[in-house]
């Protein structure tokens, strides 16, 4: 019945349990899956549920809180194109920004949970280990020196259902899975069915369109392969204010993704299982303005020759994004076995078009003539490949107490990480003086050789996860975890869980454990450079990676991993059939946190400063284990359903509180009494408050006849950001309202088969609060803030099953 937000919690197997989003009106196929019965045969065809390794377990009979998402209604009727901004809307615990003006993080929208990083959040994709993207993030109000996962290079219509464990769970899953894990179960169902999507902003730009279809067919004796294609063509957007250059708004991107799932029997006991998908991204940011003739950039960012009226760069991205997953599962006996290979891979080229290199255009020629330069450039990119071995065993004891499940097994992953150099001129500087503008392509200075890397590493795991039922109503969980990378060494990770079922109607649930995130290659070797003339000599300004010369003579410490302590206690009542409602909190604390720090110079550290100049670098900034952090929250969630005027209603409340604060500044001995530059207040509210600290959904759906309306409400909590010049200038912090948009559509439905959605989303055209643009992130009267700036927009969808 619902479209998008409402959600029902159901009890299965007579037990109450984890939240289950399930969009209302979802055919029988999509509900949860039941937990096995413990006299019933076992079968080869296991339903996944992410932090239980027990075979055909049920979300409702985790001792920690699982959100179970069907994507069929929101990928059929709703009014976002993508997963990421689907999810944002659906599950508060959820966080994804779409940036502006922050470079290569306008290409590609980061995610994480619980206000934490986009590197703390592992994703998987139908239980296997989804690579990260190659970019970390330098700018941006959000997920600043973060890596992340792509949500946005799975086609929605390709996903079955999403499952967010709100837990850590680093002792089941490894690496990253600090604030939680969220799985991405692919489609393998018999059929085909095709989505035609358009959509606006009421501004008149932004035009969206969607096109995608799937097909699923039988293959060999009982197998399914499972095809998805998907085009998506998003245009430009631009808030700027009547005469300013710039281009504000959300990035040019065209997407072509396609998509394989399916699995084949090889054997009465055995299946053969595979996954492949590609998607070839162009995307288009634009950069700040430079000014023409009568401006301070004529001739240090311009040339009166080639922009006397200005210009704005364009930082393209060619990004290329793979995964695939191929495995066998067999059962021998009462165990069952899991042997599986999965690979992925994500590269962004950049080419910087609509620009200029000032030293060249600039350049005094004999003759008194001026050199012309390119206005294209390939600045060059990054790539990041990643494999992963996973070898795993599972079986349900029946005798013991009221039964156990023990799981074991091993992973070995090995990881690439290169950066390849853009051409000449995109970072040279002409005449080697600076006398006739700045060195590199504007907007965006190329890769030079010297940043240039191509590193590997390679790490083993094994693990121990043992689920016992110790009554009809209490039921523990236990995981171990060992890891050991090649170069920062080895750790150890654990769970304890528990539920407490204290009648049909009321669980009580629990959990801690520890954590770990191991430093990305990113962060170790990323490396960029870029030449300024200081005092009439030329120093570079260098962001220095993890065990350089540099990094060294500025005594930056081996980066090692971040560690954290997941504290979880909550409870699910459902008082009758029509209402249910569960509540979870939560703490984390992660100690040795990697930032990206400030700019270290002569001016904020004389000391350093003396030793970078005599390497020929002005400025020079680092990744760091420097903070600690704690984070304190609330998930809460409440869902009615009811029968009013020959209809149904639906109705339900989604809440998210989540805290987060700098608990400690660790400075390594050279940087002591610099924690200002290390970390300064604007970057320590990036942390803090990069996401408002509350977020709330309240959802209505009503379903009369063939006649659907859905009706949300989102309100986005108040955060304040830092300022360039910061309070000590006596400049006070930025601060965001707390905002409230609504969501509504109209659906209707010719038959089963058939069904057109028209709908807005933000009606209200609500914005931001406005900020001093001269001390913003991206140089516009607003941040990249969660709430977006776009103001409101249409769509259109159109929807067909065959």
């Amino acid at each position: 019945m619902s479209i998008l937000r409402r959600a029902v919690l159901l009890r299965l197997a007579g037990s109450v349990g984890a939240t289950m989003m399930i969009p209302a009106g979802s055919a029988l196929a999509q509900t949860p899956p039941v937990a096995e019965k413990k006299d019933a045969p076992q079968t080869l065809e296991a339903v996944s549920v992410v932090g239980s390794r027990r075979a055909n377990a049920s979300s409702t009979d985790t001792p920690v809180p699982v959100d179970y998402i069907p994507l069929a209604k929101l990928s059929e009727q709703g009014g976002q194109f993508d997963l990421a901004q689907t999810l944002q809307y659906v599950s508060p615990s959820f966080n994804s920004t779409r940036q502006t003006g922050a470079d290569g993080a306008d290409l590609i929208d980061s995610a994480a949970l619980r206000g934490l990083g986009s590197d703390q959040t592992l994703v998987l994709v139908n239980g296997k280990r989804r690579h990260t993207v190659s970019l970390v993030n330098l700018f941006g109000a959000r997920n600043r020196g973060n890596t992340g996962t792509d949500m946005n290079s799975i086609p929605m219509l390709a996903v079955d259902n999403v499952q967010v464990l709100r837990d850590g769970a680093a002792a089941q899953y490894g690496s990253d899975a600090i604030a939680g894990v969220i799985d991405i179960t692919l489609k393998k169902r018999a059929g085909c069915e095709a989505v035609f999507g358009y959509g606006q902003y009421s501004a008149g730009d932004g035009k969206n369109y969607l096109a995608s279809g799937y097909c699923g067919f039988a293959i060999g004796n009982g197998g399914t392969l499972a095809m998805t294609a998907e085009y998506l063509d998003r245009g430009r957007s631009n808030r700027a204010e009547a005469g300013n250059p710039r281009i504000i708004g959300d990035t040019k991107v065209e997407n072509a993704t396609v998509y394989v799932n399916g699995d084949l029997p090889t054997s009465p006991t055995g299946k053969l299982y595979f996954t492949a998908g590609v998607q070839k991204r162009d995307a288009s940011s634009a950069a700040f303005a430079r000014g023409g003739i009568g401006s301070d950039d004529i001739p240090s960012r311009n040339s009166a020759a080639m922009y006397p009226n200005g210009f704005v760069p364009f930082i393209n991205g060619d990004v290329d994004d793979r995964y695939g997953t191929i495995g066998h599962r067999q059962q021998w006996g009462e165990w069952k076995a899991d042997v599986s290979q999965t690979y992925g891979y994500n590269k962004l080229k950049y080419n910087i078009s609509n620009t200029l290199n000032a030293s060249i255009a600039n350049l005094d020629l004999t003759g008194g003539g001026r050199g012309i330069s390119p206005n294209r450039f390939d600045a060059g990119g990054f790539a990041f490949e990643q494999a992963t071995t996973n070898l795993d065993f599972s079986r349900f004891y029946d005798g013991v107490m009221k039964g156990m499940n023990v799981a074991f097994g091993a992973e070995y992953r090995r990881e690439n990480y290169n950066i390849s150099a853009g051409e000449r001129g995109s970072y040279i500087d002409a005449d080697g003086v600076g006398a006739g503008g700045n060195a590199g392509s504007q907007g965006f200075p190329g890769f030079q050789p010297a940043d240039q890397t191509d590193k590997s590493r390679s790490s083993w795991a094994g693990y121990v996860d043992i689920e016992t039922d110790v009554t009809d109503q209490f039921k523990v969980q236990t995981a171990l975890r060992h890891e050991r990378y090649n170069d920062f060494g080895s750790t150890t990770t654990g769970k304890l869980a528990a539920s407490f079922k204290a009648s049909d109607q009321l669980l009580f649930r629990g959990a801690f454990s520890t954590g770990f995130r191991a430093p990305s290659l990113q962060q170790v070797y990323f490396s960029s450079t870029f030449t300024d003339f200081i005092s009439g000599q030329a120093l570079d300004v260098v962001l220095a990676p993890n065990g350089s010369a540099i990094a060294n003579a500025a005594g930056i410490p081996k980066l090692k991993e971040e560690k954290s302590k997941n504290y979880t206690v909550g409870m699910a009542l459902s008082p009758t059939k029509a209402l249910s409602i569960t509540a979870d909190l939560y703490k984390i604390n992660i100690d040795d946190r990697i930032v990206l720090s400030g700019r270290f110079d002569a001016d904020n550290y004389p000391a350093l400063g003396g030793i970078l100049a005599g390497l020929g670098v002005g400025q020079a900034q680092f990744f760091v284990n420097s903070v600690n952090t704690e984070t304190k929250g609330l998930d809460l969630t409440v869902s009615h359903k009811a029968d009013i005027a020959g209809g149904k209603l639906s109705t339900y409340l989604a809440l998210n509180y989540s805290k987060t604060e700098v608990t400690g500044i660790k400075a390594p001995p050279s940087l002591r009494g610099f924690e200002d530059v290390l970390l300064s207040e604007r970057e320590r509210l990036f942390i803090e408050q990069g996401g408002p600290r509350s977020k709330a959904t309240l959802g209505f759906d009503y379903v009369t006849g063939p006649w659907e309306t859905d009706l949300k409400v989102i309100h986005f909590g108040p955060q304040t950001l830092g300022t360039f010049s910061g309070t000590a200038a006596g400049v006070p912090n930025a601060r965001y309202e707390a905002k409230t948009s609504a969501d509504l559509s109209l659906t209707y439905a010719f038959d089963r088969n058939t069904k057109i959605t028209i709908g807005g989303a933000n009606i209200f055209n609500v914005k931001p609060t406005k900020q001093d643009a001269n001390e913003t992130d991206n140089g516009f009267i607003y941040d990249s803030v969660q709430f977006g700036l776009n103001g409101a927009s249409y769509f259109l969808r159109f929807y067909k099953k065959f």
